[in-house]
């Protein structure tokens, strides 16, 4: 698998150094990932492939990840989108609903869809058996963690199920959405989990101590943070407070979180 990287040219605070697309060259091209319009991703794009990509396949619904997909479609109309639907989330082109197992024909072979959910409800990751590498999305990124929007539709509990199911594939090479490529992705999904049970030990720990609000936990755990990334961590904080709310270990009462009795 030697993908095409294209950069969708979008860095800012949420994205940073901005998204990388993904194209799987053949007689029937495939995008990963369709970025967010931008001219000189759309003019790479076509000096890659004069007629255009074949499919578009988006890892989930995200602005960056997804809000390129009409300009593609006004340039190349016979391209078909392919994602997993969230319907709340879906609009702008005719989406071909795609699903776990379902896979995908390239030139270099078959791509397996898997469903990944927890950064978003669609999120999906492509699985290529034969070289053992991943196209991962917003599923892992090198040199941080992962943002789990719990009150846009994410859930830290289906992302850590989504973790162990990538793991069990031992993968030996994942492509993400953003970042460098991965050449260990097993390291980086037990980073991970570590990461993630720290977090929630720190939680429950503010937790016992009387602090009842997100914000208040927040600033317990976060010190010093820049005022930018606070909205951020304050998610991160609630996605642990609802997975731990769902394994009846934390409780909350008009609007302040204490450990279950």
């Amino acid at each position: 698998m030697k993908p095409t990287l294209l950069h969708a040219g979008n860095p800012g605070p949420y994205t940073g150094d901005g998204n990388w697309t993904y194209l799987v060259p053949g007689d029937r091209p495939v995008l990963i990932d369709a970025g967010v319009g931008r001219p000189e991703h759309l003019d790479a794009l076509a000096a890659e492939t004069t007629a255009g990509p074949a499919e578009i396949v988006v890892t989930h619904a995200h602005s960056d990840h997804a809000s390129g997909a009409p300009l593609i479609q006004s340039r190349w109309p016979a391209a078909r989108f392919l994602k997993h639907p969230w319907p709340e989330r879906d609009a702008s082109v005719p989406w071909r609903p795609i699903a776990g197992g379902d896979t995908i024909a390239t030139g270099a072979g078959s791509l397996e869809v898997l469903h990944t959910p927890g950064h978003s409800p669609d999120h999906i990751a492509l699985w290529h058996a034969e070289s053992r590498t991943v196209f991962v999305g917003d599923l892992l990124q090198l040199g941080t963690t992962v943002f789990i929007p719990a009150s846009a539709g994410g859930n830290l509990a289906d992302y850590l199920a989504s973790l162990e199911r990538l793991r069990q594939l031992s993968p030996v090479r994942a492509w993400p959405a953003h970042g460098p490529v991965i050449e260990d992705p097993l390291a980086l999904v037990d980073y991970y989990l570590a990461h993630r049970a720290e977090r929630e030990q720190q939680v429950l720990s503010a937790l016992g101590e009387g602090l009842s609000t997100v914000e208040a936990i927040t600033s317990r755990i976060y010190v010093n943070l820049a005022a930018a990334l606070i909205p951020m961590a304050r998610e991160s904080v609630l996605a642990h407070l609802l997975k731990l709310q769902g394994e009846a270990i934390a409780a909350r009462d008009e609007g302040r979180w204490f450990i279950a009795r």
